[in-house]
């Protein structure tokens, strides 16, 4: 009788101690995995991060949609309003190029310049690039918008120019000759061969929660484009990642160079990616607000004649940046004032289908899917001085094409990150829940025994 309750001492102290080593292991496991994430994360040579930041581990694609004017005579002959039917997508690979220049500092910084380059993907595309299109005469619109008007109309007259034009898609997107400007002209003109940045972002070496967040770009720490400080400032990362251990209360901030700004993400939902939980950060509806309903989107607006005294809501003017009178929206005005849409027909604004979006990994902060959906428009509107705008009736923000950058997650590197991160940790829990439990069954079961056989012992005695 004493073994049997010297075995089941024995059975309670080692039941004991194995629940004691899983609860210990809680914050032990939870300190090995934050250490490891951290030093996973950190830019520099060997770590994933840096695998993945110094190339694009996904493919990264820019699909366009370009809008094809319908009525173009009756927009010139009759004032009518513009009928608009979208063409697309027209995909190209982009980010394919890895980093350049790649140099890292003392102070925990490293800078690098972005290359910019197109491919076309015929096998994503609902046609060639030789699809044609008639859409704004961007160099008509321009010249509205920054030349005397009656400059302007000589100029249009003497090349033949006219408001509207048809031609290629890979023309509109990446230049062709213009008879008025005697030079080269296109959307995204000159693209291939260029660069983004310089940019300096933080390495996370002396401090994680900086990693990859910008500290210059063009070799300013703050744009001089808005005339305001806090427009001006360049907050965030590139949106490619963001530092680990993120929470959900927090807003993400990226900059964009296509914009000129910085904005800030929200949290929306968390979702299944390949496996991974993943989540969902969106830009707010009030994004590209007017300014009565945005406050801090006052030193945004720059043009009263574009804004209507800032009372639009929907679209950014970069002229500053861009040095061209570029308006950038979100696809078919998402969020934009009724006006906007009134002035133009065929726009169907989706929040499903034109909104941004970043899929970020709530561990390591990398960004595993995202969307980045854009439009580009110009203006134009009526003039007495120039001829081919005499019928024109209302001040228009035209819409041009709206494109969608995006990148998803592969099977191949889900299944490494899977491999990598997630398999330590599942073995880490599981390894947890075993002895926790195993333990404190042993620990139950033990003293049950033990108790059992200390009645049966006082029984004995007192027959």
């Amino acid at each position: 009788m004493n073994r049997l309750k010297c075995c089941f001492i024995a059975g309670s102290v080692i039941g004991a101690v194995a629940c004691a080593l899983g609860i210990i292991l809680i914050p032990v496991g939870d300190y090995v995995i934050g250490s490891t994430v951290k030093k996973e994360a950190v830019l520099e040579e060997g770590t994933t991060a840096y695998g993945n930041w110094i190339s694009a581990g996904a493919p990264v694609y820019r699909q366009f949609w370009l809008f094809n004017v319908q009525n173009p005579d009756e927009v010139l002959n009759n004032g009518s309003i513009p009928q608009l039917l979208q063409k697309g997508p027209y995909t190209y690979r982009t980010r394919f190029i890895p980093k350049e220049n790649v140099t890292f500092f003392p102070n925990h910084t490293v800078s690098f310049l972005l290359p910019s380059g197109a491919i076309f993907e015929p096998s994503m595309s609902v046609g060639a690039e030789e699809d044609m299109v008639t859409s704004l005469n961007i160099a008509v619109a321009g010249v509205y918008s920054l030349v005397n008007h009656k400059v302007a109309n000589m100029m249009i007259q003497l090349s033949g120019s006219s408001l509207f034009q048809t031609r290629t898609v890979k023309e509109l997107l990446w230049g062709y000759r213009d008879p008025m400007l005697k030079g080269q002209l296109g959307v995204f003109y000159p693209y291939n061969g260029t660069y983004d940045g310089p940019y300096s972002v933080f390495t996370g070496k002396d401090d994680i929660s900086k990693v990859s967040t910008i500290d210059s770009w063009n070799h300013m720490q703050s744009m001089s484009y808005w005339n305001n400080t806090y427009c001006d400032m360049i907050n965030g990362t590139d949106g490619s990642s963001f530092s680990p251990f993120l929470e959900k209360k927090t807003p993400l901030y990226f900059f964009s160079s296509d914009i000129c700004r910085s904005v800030s993400a929200v949290f929306e939902e968390s979702l299944d990616l390949k496996g991974i939980t993943v989540y969902r950060y969106m830009l707010p509806s009030n994004t590209f607000a007017s300014p009565a309903e945005n406050p801090d989107n006052q030193c945004y607006c720059i043009s009263n004649e574009t804004t209507r005294n800032c009372t639009v809501a929907g679209v950014l003017d970069v002229s500053t940046c861009k040095g061209t009178p570029v308006l950038i929206s979100l696809p078919h005005f998402l969020h934009g004032s009724k006006e906007m849409l009134d002035l133009v027909h065929g726009l169907n604004p989706n929040p499903e289908e034109h909104s941004t979006y970043l899929d970020v990994e709530p561990i390591t902060g990398f960004t595993l899917r995202f969307a980045k959906r854009l439009q580009v428009n110009m203006m134009y509107g009526p003039s007495k001085d120039i001829k081919i705008l005499n019928k024109v009736k209302q001040t228009t923000i035209f819409p041009i094409l709206w494109l969608n950058e995006t990148a998803a997650l592969d099977d191949e590197t889900a299944a490494m990150f899977k491999a990598e991160l997630f398999s330590r940790m599942d073995t880490l829990e599981l390894v947890q829940i075993v002895l926790i439990a195993a333990g404190a069954v042993m620990l139950v079961l033990s003293l049950i025994g033990v108790c059992v056989v200390k009645r049966r012992s006082h029984l004995s005695y007192v027959a």
